[in-house]
């Protein structure tokens, strides 16, 4: 490889009260693929709006240097006009627009003032076919899935002849097929000599594609390792040693010692979904949850694994409430007794909750502060003597605060803004608001996604220590190591369908995917 293509010297970057970035430096090299890792709050996506002038030049100090030259980005626009494209994880489509059209969003291809229709969409068939994807360029990006969107974006990227591409978290919505098609292209891209960046808190993906890591701790560069003597290498770091940069420490065991429930009721039924059947919310005529029934006893934690598509969210949301689709049949029992959840009071009343696998949209108000998100879900107690409607502003504060405690949120205050928080703190919110809800059930859709590795363990701590109060937890994950690290037995779903169930002891990795795989005969 040759010389820095990019060096960040001494970057500083504060915000009221907190300092994001304190002396950081970044040195990635020509046709390189560079690792940025580390916990949620280390400072990674702000040292990537730094670069990409999301902070302009002037809200920072310390010096960046493009191809050898010193650059000031006053905003996006200008770290483009030099290559540098930022693909964030919330991605940046218009979905009712067509690929082309989002492809050259606000870079039209015009000629006289008006958009040249023949010459974009023929510079998009172009992009298209680059990034490996065979759909026109008329199509309507709400019709693709979130993979091909990725490629989209990257589309997009390589229209404005980027040299450094940087990818935030670019995997961690999508299921294995789709993040392999990501990774080999940023690999062929590599090997046309763009360099990347990538943000990741997925260390297998990372040991795959990347030449050298990154790791920042509470804001500061720790250390910059090589994953690989060359690029044809195989890797040479290890997962173990990137950790311990990453969290100052050794995690000899990536999932906590699980503590019995022991109670009187010990293994009674604490959930029972009998014959569930749903249809999906717009094409009537199709079934997304083909008759299920599974059963969760109390301090037992109960997965549910399947490929994307395979149900498991559909299912979640719709017995939380009937959010999502159209009803067709099937029952619901808390404790043994039938209950109703034909809405979302009605199911909290019930004892059942849901942490959605989309916190930021459904499970948080991220312009609230973390006082008021904690106590969304249990109002009723937060009710002050002797007036009522008006929440006991004191009570509130200290539930929130004990919470912020005992839940490690990385926070000055209660009265943070959410939206401000990192992903794992965010998270650490919403398990703190339906925890002090104090369900029967607890249904987790993804409660890691997006998390590094010290903030999931805490979390695997609160789910064990729930589930030895006596507590029933429904986990789904895509991650099979972590199921099979914290479930007392796992169903598998395929195509809206249980297709096994499986114990912990029975249960491996190749036994639940040949189970995930499993098709209508």
């Amino acid at each position: 490889m040759s010389g820095p293509v990019l060096e960040m010297r001494g970057i500083t970057k504060t915000f009221p009260g907190v300092t994001a970035l304190s002396g950081v430096h970044l040195t990635v090299r020509a046709g390189e693929v560079h690792a940025v890792c580390g916990e949620n709050g280390a400072g990674k996506s702000t040292l990537m709006k730094v670069l990409s002038g999301v902070h302009p030049h002037g809200s920072y100090d310390g010096e960046i240097r493009f191809e050898g030259a010193p650059v000031a980005f006053k905003d996006i626009r200008a770290s483009e006009r030099h290559g540098i494209v930022i693909i964030h994880q919330e991605l940046a489509l218009v979905p009712h627009l067509s690929i082309a059209e989002n492809i050259f969003l606000g870079n039209e291809r015009a000629r006289r003032g008006f958009v040249d229709w023949d010459d974009t969409l023929r510079r998009a068939g172009a992009l298209l076919r680059r990034v490996g994807l065979r759909e026109r360029p008329t199509t309507p990006v709400a019709d693709l899935g979130v993979g091909k969107q990725q490629l989209v974006e990257i589309a997009k990227a390589l229209s404005k002849e980027v040299r450094l591409l940087i990818l935030d978290e670019p995997t961690a919505a999508l299921n294995d097929e789709d993040s392999a098609t990501l990774l080999d292209l940023i690999l062929e891209l590599r090997a046309q000599g763009v360099a990347a960046v990538i943000i990741s808190h997925k260390l297998n993906e990372i040991r795959r594609v990347a030449d050298a890591v990154t790791v920042l701790r509470d804001g500061r560069t720790v250390e910059t390792l090589p994953v690989r003597a060359s690029p044809d290498a195989e890797p040479e770091l290890s997962e173990d040693r990137i950790i311990r940069g990453m969290v100052g420490r050794d995690l000899d065991h990536r999932f906590p010692a699980r503590t019995p429930y022991t109670g009187a009721d010990a293994g009674a039924d604490a959930l029972t979904v009998r014959d569930w059947t749903v249809r999906h919310p717009v094409d009537h005529q199709r079934t997304v949850v083909d008759d299920v029934s599974l059963t969760v006893r109390r301090g037992e934690i109960v997965g549910v694994a399947g490929l994307m598509g395979a149900g498991r969210t559909e299912l979640a949301m719709s017995v939380f409430g009937r959010s999502y689709g159209q009803y067709v049949a099937g029952t619901v029992a808390v404790g043994g007794r039938e209950v109703s959840t034909r809405t979302v009071p009605a199911a909290v009343a019930a004892g059942i909750a849901y942490v959605t696998e989309d916190r930021k949209r459904y499970g948080l108000n991220l312009i609230d502060d973390i006082n008021r998100n904690i106590s969304l879900t249990s109002l009723p107690g937060m009710r002050r003597r002797g007036v009522p409607g008006l929440v006991d502003a004191d009570h509130e504060r200290s539930v929130a605060e004990r919470y912020r405690r005992t839940m490690n949120i990385k926070a000055p205050t209660v009265l943070e803004q959410v939206g401000r928080l990192s992903g794992g703190n965010q998270q650490k919110v919403v398990l703190s608001k339906w925890i002090h809800a104090d369900p029967e059930v607890l249904i987790l859709d993804e409660p890691t996604r997006g998390i590094d590795v010290g903030a999931k363990y805490e979390i695997y701590t609160v789910i064990d220590r729930l589930a030895a109060q006596g507590k029933a937890v429904l986990l789904i994950s895509s991650e099979l190591p972590e199921l099979l690290g914290l479930c007392d037995r796992i169903y598998t779903m395929a195509e809206g369908r249980l297709t096994g169930e499986v114990t912990r002891a029975e249960a491996t990795q190749e036994v639940l995917m040949r189970h995930m795989t499993a098709h209508r005969s």
